[in-house]
């Protein structure tokens, strides 16, 4: 008998990424839809206080396993803790967000708990006695629905898919005492972009392409600015070296879910559309007519990006005041 829903939340050096609040709230929704109580589960190193944030997302239970050897994202020890708790808890469903980390550790825990695995899940119900994941595939074109058959199902979410709810009640912090055993791999250096918008994150995403030109995107970046958005890149414009590789948007690259796309200078490369083809509202600025992009677009402007997408950023600045 399931006893709960489960939702693997991620934090970096204590901030949570915006997708852990995502799969905490779609959590919230299936369990008052099942009358389960929602657990969430937070791992890390000084992160309790933090950790409480999940509470007013609705998580009845929250599980903290706060050691310092956990400080930095360790696939073997987050993968023995998880399944140890998912072993002990009995969920009904496993809920985390598709990020880098977060498919790394849902494949290799799909793997440990012989548990079905949806990836890139852009919604779950439950059919029945069976649960139902919709997921993009084949660039985007399709959303397929598929059954996980096993038990318990993991999905891990899109970043931007699912709404984020703030819901009120009371929350338990349960600390949690798992070894992680060891740990084979170690951290020897990290960098943090800091004061960039996380492109998976990002309600708005302004993207450069081969029409930029060069790397000077000086353009697209004062639109970005404009709206509050973070500043994307086709794999052209990245071959190129106009943009490093981080701000790539499609299948190589990330696969973003915005609110609003804005693509500046984008043919439209099937590649670049299974990355971006999810967004809420797609807006296309090309010279040529004939781009693939606008048979996606949702609004086009055909003219020289250098001269539309100016006027367009003041506009935005217009707006916003």
């Amino acid at each position: 008998m399931s006893a709960c829903i489960f939702a693997i939340s991620e934090q970096i050096e204590g901030a949570f990424r915006k997708v852990s609040f995502e799969a905490v709230s779609e959590g919230r929704r299936l369990a008052d839809g099942l009358g389960l109580p929602l657990v969430a589960a937070v791992i890390g190193s000084g992160v309790e206080e933090a950790a409480e944030a999940l509470g007013r997302y609705g998580a009845d239970r929250i599980l903290l396993a706060d050691r310092p050897e956990l400080a930095d994202y360790s696939t073997e020890a987050y993968v023995r803790i998880l399944a140890e708790c998912i072993r002990q808890e009995q969920p009904s469903v496993v809920l985390l967000g598709a990020t880098a980390q977060g498919k790394d550790l849902a494949a290799r825990l799909s793997a440990r708990i012989d548990a079905p695995l949806a990836m890139d899940a852009t919604g779950i119900r439950l059919d029945g006695e069976q649960w139902v994941a919709a997921r993009p595939m084949y660039g985007g074109k399709i959303i397929a629905e598929v059954i996980l058959e096993g038990n318990p199902p993991i999905a891990a979410l899109r970043p931007n898919a699912l709404r984020i709810e703030e819901k009120e009640g009371e929350s338990r912090m349960e600390k949690i005492d798992v070894d992680p055993g060891p740990i084979q791999v170690k951290t020897v250096d990290k960098t943090l972009e800091t004061g960039k918008i996380e492109l998976t994150e990002a309600d708005i995403v302004v993207s450069g392409g081969r029409g930029m030109g060069g790397s000077d995107y000086t353009v697209v970046e004062a639109l970005a600015e404009a709206l509050g958005a973070a500043v994307g890149a086709s794999r052209s414009a990245v071959d190129e070296g106009w943009r490093p590789h981080a701000d790539q948007v499609g299948q190589t690259g990330k696969v973003v879910s915005p609110n609003l796309y804005i693509a500046c200078g984008i043919s439209g490369a099937i590649q670049h559309l299974a990355g971006m083809s999810t967004s809420k509202v797609i807006v296309a600025v090309n010279k040529d007519p004939e781009a693939p992009i606008f048979a996606k677009a949702d609004y086009g402007v055909v003219g020289d990006l250098f001269e539309i997408v100016p006027l367009i950023t003041e506009e935005a600045k217009k707006l916003r005041g």
